[in-house]
């Protein structure tokens, strides 16, 4: 099963780089703002600390914002899909390949994340935006304790050590439910990484199994997204483009950065991850209710 999703995102890849190439290629002369070598160097932090966890659209919308590349916000949406999608699809690829999480509890997860994001995409937008980060970012904070507690043995009970690489019975309909969630959540700008990192932990899995699982699950989506992007010139090409070629060297340095760590220490960044990501929920739930 893990080879088929293997030949899958390669698939996606050669599908989403013939896309864009093409239409750089057709539109040569008209490529847009932005510059090579900023918009590049962009990509590269930005999928660097996608790899490990943190995320790449907020961070490239702040450096777009900084660096003043990009001239019209109703563009960034399809930079963000379209620039990071090749980077998302080499992640996804990497860590599907040098880390074996079980096949069905992988399989049911990437699924329940693409149908929970078609789904949000129907109805959970509809929710209070605010209270949705409020409580997102909450839940994240006291997750991010209590893995804390969990790893340093301060609570005995809660046990240390977590080393599974599936789940099965009650935890695998937990894993299918939570994922399919936090995929709805994504349309109302909810990230998946920080909470699927945080429900396969408390299931007993070992922290490196969340990455093959949230990064499989993205990049699913956004290949998809990139389409109507591309198809209805939403986008910046010269941006976009730097980003893809930047983005992928820094996916394949901080992938290895990331093996090379002990799983003690995957565990504690997972753990400032969660706690910073909570923190920006909160902090982002705050000014889009002083914005209503």
């Amino acid at each position: 099963m893990a080879q088929i999703i293997f030949y899958v995102l390669i698939g996606l890849m050669i599908f989403q780089a013939f896309m864009l190439v093409r239409d750089v290629l057709a539109h040569r002369d008209d490529l847009g703002p932005g510059n090579w070598l900023i918009s590049g160097i962009i990509g590269f932090i930005a999928d660097f600390a996608d790899t490990i966890g943190i995320g790449s659209f907020a961070l490239t919308t702040m450096m777009l914002n900084i660096t003043k590349q990009n001239n019209d916000d109703r563009k960034l949406p399809g930079i963000l899909n379209v620039g990071h999608a090749i980077p998302v699809l080499t992640e996804a690829v990497i860590f599907v390949t040098v880390i074996k999480v079980d096949a069905l509890t992988l399989v049911a997860l990437i699924l329940a994340a693409i149908v929970g994001s078609w789904f949000g995409s129907k109805f959970v937008t509809k929710l209070s935006e605010t209270a949705v980060q409020k409580w997102i970012g909450w839940a994240l904070l006291i997750t991010a304790i209590l893995m804390l507690l969990r790893q340093t043995e301060v609570i005995a009970l809660l046990g240390k050590g977590n080393t599974a690489m599936g789940l099965t019975g009650a935890k695998l309909i937990i894993g299918i439910i939570g994922n399919f969630l936090f995929g709805a959540l994504m349309t109302v700008g909810v990230g998946l990484y920080a909470p699927c990192m945080a429900m396969v932990y408390m299931l007993g899995m070992t922290p490196l199994a969340a990455f093959p699982i949230m990064m499989c699950s993205c990049a699913g989506l956004q290949p998809v997204a990139s389409i109507n992007f591309i198809r209805e010139k939403a986008y910046s090409r010269k941006i976009a483009l730097a980003i893809t070629i930047g983005g992928i060297p820094g996916v394949i340095i901080a992938s290895q950065f990331l093996m090379n760590l002990d799983i003690s220490m995957v565990t504690y960044l997972v753990i400032v991850i969660i706690f910073y990501t909570g923190i920006q929920y909160i902090l982002k739930s705050r000014k889009t209710a002083s914005l209503a």
